[in-house]
């Protein structure tokens, strides 16, 4: 499990731009390569593809840059008076790396469009409003909403859990019949990897013992 959250009053105010863009403009070319790519690769390839849960407890300022990890992360708890923005129209630039291409993969046209145009600010409520984050909640209760979230997931069986995830975030772009296939492929994989023998716990559980109702709990997992 990996909760990610920022230290003091904000989750992250983004790149930095003295290090990120000036420093970095001035370098050659493969040191501007090298930095963009160790960038992407804890901002979003290795948080992505996890293998374990991962929540954003966004816990005050989140701008720009910062929008990446949170969106990576695989559900997000906000305090309900963190600001978030998308302040690079004001300074001239667009939100680049792959700030963009995360918001459209969680948030519908206008709401993207009206915050990367407008640079305006936004709060926690409307954050969850829009589908940014999962919940926003009061800022003394966000710690402890976080870890009830986390004890929730540790509580699944984790080579599902894991599948599960990366099967939706590879699923979603997929045509219909490839992911059919993808996602028949992935299950298959699952069950053959699962050391608890999950899919047959929870089948013996409901059919034969009737202890294990779906929809009500998950399945009593061997200690």
């Amino acid at each position: 499990m990996v909760v990610l959250t920022g230290a003091g009053e904000a989750f992250s105010a983004g790149m930095d731009l003295k290090e990120y863009f000036r420093e970095v403009d001035a370098a050659p070319e493969h040191v501007q390569r090298k930095v963009r790519r160790d960038a992407a690769l804890w901002q979003w390839r290795l948080l992505r593809t996890y293998a374990k849960p991962t929540i954003a407890m966004v816990n005050g300022w989140c701008f720009g840059g910062a929008f990446t990890p949170l969106i990576s992360c695989d559900l997000a708890i906000a305090a309900e008076d963190a600001i978030f923005g998308l302040s690079e129209i004001n300074w001239g630039i667009i939100p680049a790396g792959v700030v963009t291409r995360a918001l459209a993969s969680v948030l519908n046209q206008r709401d993207a469009l009206y915050y990367i145009m407008t640079g305006e600010t936004f709060d926690g409520k409307r954050a969850k409003e829009i589908g940014l984050v999962n919940e926003a909640v009061p800022k003394e209760r966000l710690r402890e909403r976080t870890r009830a979230l986390a004890q929730t997931l540790l509580a699944k069986n984790p080579v599902v859990l894991r599948t599960a995830k990366l099967a939706y975030r590879h699923a979603r772009d997929m045509a219909w019949d490839t992911a059919a296939d993808y996602l028949t492929a992935k299950s298959d994989q699952a069950i053959l990897l699962d050391e608890e023998r999950g899919r047959e716990t929870g089948m013996r559980q409901f059919l034969d013992e009737k202890s294990f109702r779906p929809g009500l709990g998950p399945y009593k997992r061997p200690k």
